[in-house]
């Protein structure tokens, strides 16, 4: 939803709810963790009330514990935090199931997938960012490919359970070798949103 007209806000979640799109997925920036500032809970809340989909929230932001129990009241069905924003990840990770969300962690590009073999079985979603975060309608980093595939090997390695998501220069021009590497879940926002007819990008995603 980064790339929404949030001028239109309301017809664009309304897209979504009416698209093949099963989740809306909402980027947290606070200016600090990333260089730029996207929204807070009225916003989320708002999305929340208007939604007949889900609501992944990604939090890009320092010290993301201070505002599990506000996300959750906002409407959030899953939270994802990044690795290296929590001093201690696996008791932010018990937290948020704790506040019956499912829980994701995010890598950022340079961050190795290696690093979550001690967590892996504890959570629903690895999110791997396939650009530099704090910005859409970046392109997406081709490193990426060889990324997933070792995270699916992790998950395949530890028998865990968690699906993979990618975010960053996603389109429908991409999308079949993200799949083929082993990833279940694509974030699109820049390409569905500036698409002529947003509804027909969604179910082109889906179908490849």
């Amino acid at each position: 939803m980064l790339s929404a007209d949030f001028g239109n806000l309301n017809r664009d979640i309304e897209m979504v709810n009416t698209s093949n799109a099963d989740w809306f997925h909402l980027d947290i920036m606070d200016g600090v963790y990333v260089p730029n500032i996207s929204y807070g809970f009225p916003i989320v809340s708002h999305i929340h009330l208007n939604a007949k989909k889900p609501l992944d929230v990604h939090l890009m932001i320092v010290d993301p514990d201070r505002y599990f129990n506000e996300f959750k009241a906002a409407g959030a069905n899953i939270l994802t935090v990044h690795y290296e924003a929590c001093t201690h990840l696996h008791r932010s990770v018990q937290r948020i199931k704790d506040l019956g969300m499912k829980v994701g962690v995010a890598l950022n590009p340079h961050i190795p997938v290696s690093l979550l073999s001690e967590i892996i079985k504890d959570i629903d979603f690895v999110l791997i960012m396939s650009v530099n975060p704090g910005f859409g309608g970046q392109k997406f980093i081709e490193n990426s490919i060889e990324k997933i595939e070792r995270t699916k090997e992790l998950i395949i390695a530890k028998q865990s359970n968690a699906l993979i998501e990618v975010d960053g220069g996603v389109n429908v021009q991409n999308a079949k070798r993200i799949f083929n590497a082993g990833c279940n879940v694509l974030v699109a926002g820049n390409a569905i949103f500036n698409a002529e007819k947003p509804e027909a990008y969604i179910k082109e995603l889906k179908e490849v």
